[in-house]
C-alpha cells in the first residue's frame, strides 16, 4: 500500500522536507511506499486529508522566531475530523537566491511571510531598500525570479538545487537557532504520546472564564507547554484558545480533568496526543 502524503509545494519548501524526513521514518519502520503531493496551501492540505484524497498531511505549526502559524490552527479547527500523529522538529536555514550577481541589483525579494519575517533584520541590514512581496511558498518565490530579473528569493538550499539558480547569501535567518514544529494528521485516531493538544472556545468573555481551565490543569500537575488565543471570526473580541499539555489525554487522570474541562468551555476539541522527533533535511 502506497501512502500519500500532502503537503505546501511546490517542491523545495521546508514542509516538503518535513514531509520527506516523516516519509523516512515511514519507510524505517514498515518499509511502505509513499507519495509526495504538493498543494498550493497550507489549508488545502489539512482538507485533502479530511476528503479522503490523500492519508496524510504535514502542515507548519510553530516557528522558534515568529510563534505559531494561524492557518494550521485555523484550519484544524474548522476540520473536526482530522488527528495529530506525530511532531517534527526541523532546523530551517534560509538562503537569498537570485540570477544576479550583487545584491546592490536586488529591487524585490519575494518569500513566504514566515521566511520574510524570519529574516527581517538581515534584510534590513543588506536590503533596507528593497520591496518585500509575500507568496504562498518559499518555492513559488523562486519561481517568480523567471518573470523578475532584478528579484531575489528567500527560500531553501535544496530549492536552489532544484531549480539552478544561484545562492548570493547563506544563511541570512536571523537566529541560528531557527526550528519549525510541524505536525504530521490524518484521519487516524492519534497513536497516543507525550503531548496532547487541544482547543476550546468559551461561553462568555467574563472574568475568570479562561483562568478556571488553567487552574483546573495547575491543580491536576498537568503542565502547559503552550497556550495561545485565536479569534473566532465571529464577533470581535471572542476567541478560541489553543493549548499543548504535556501528558496524554487517554490517561484515566487526563481524561478526568478533560471531562471537568468541558463543562467550563463551549466547545472542546482533542487534536490528539502524540510523540516528538527532532528531523533534519535530506
Amino acid at each position: 500500500m502506497t501512502v500519500s502524503i500532502a503537503y505546501l509545494g511546490p517542491a523545495g519548501t521546508n514542509t516538503e522536507a518535513a514531509a520527506l524526513a516523516y516519509m523516512n521514518l515511514l519507510q524505517q519502520q514498515s518499509e511502505q511506499k509513499c507519495l509526495l503531493c504538493p498543494y498550493p496551501s497550507v489549508a488545502q492540505t489539512i482538507r485533502a486529508v479530511a476528503k479522503g484524497e490523500v492519508k496524510l498531511a504535514i502542515v507548519p505549526v510553530e516557528n522558534s522566531l515568529e510563534g505559531s502559524v494561524p492557518v494550521t490552527l485555523d484550519t484544524l479547527w474548522q476540520v473536526t475530523t482530522v488527528q495529530i500523529q506525530k511532531a517534527l522538529v526541523l532546523p530551517i536555514s534560509h538562503a537569498l537566491i537570485s540570477t544576479v550577481k550583487t545584491l546592490e541589483e536586488i529591487k524585490t525579494v519575494y518569500s513566504h511571510p514566515q521566511a520574510l519575517a524570519q529574516c527581517q533584520e538581515w534584510m534590513e541590514q543588506y536590503l533596507g531598500n528593497v520591496q518585500l512581496v509575500p507568496t504562498n511558498s518559499t518555492t513559488e518565490a523562486v519561481n517568480q525570479l523567471e518573470k523578475d530579473e532584478l528579484a531575489g528569493a528567500i527560500a531553501s538550499q535544496r530549492a536552489a538545487e532544484l531549480y539552478q539558480v544561484p545562492i548570493l547569501a547563506f544563511p541570512i535567518n536571523d537566529r541560528p537557532e531557527n526550528y519549525t514544529k510541524f505536525w504530521a494528521v490524518s484521519l487516524d485516531n492519534s497513536p497516543g504520546g507525550s503531548h496532547t493538544s487541544l482547543g476550546f472556545s468559551v461561553p462568555a468573555n467574563v472574568p475568570g472564564a479562561l483562568a478556571k481551565p488553567l487552574q483546573l490543569m495547575a491543580t491536576r500537575s498537568i503542565n502547559l507547554s503552550r497556550i495561545e488565543s485565536r479569534p473566532t471570526k465571529r464577533s470581535l473580541g471572542e476567541y478560541l484558545f489553543f493549548i499543548d499539555l504535556e501528558c496524554d489525554w487517554r490517561d484515566t487522570s487526563v481524561k478526568s480533568a478533560l471531562q471537568e474541562l468541558s463543562s467550563y468551555t463551549e466547545t472542546l476539541k482533542i487534536f490528539g496526543s502524540y510523540d516528538g522527533v527532532t528531523v533534519k533535511p535530506d
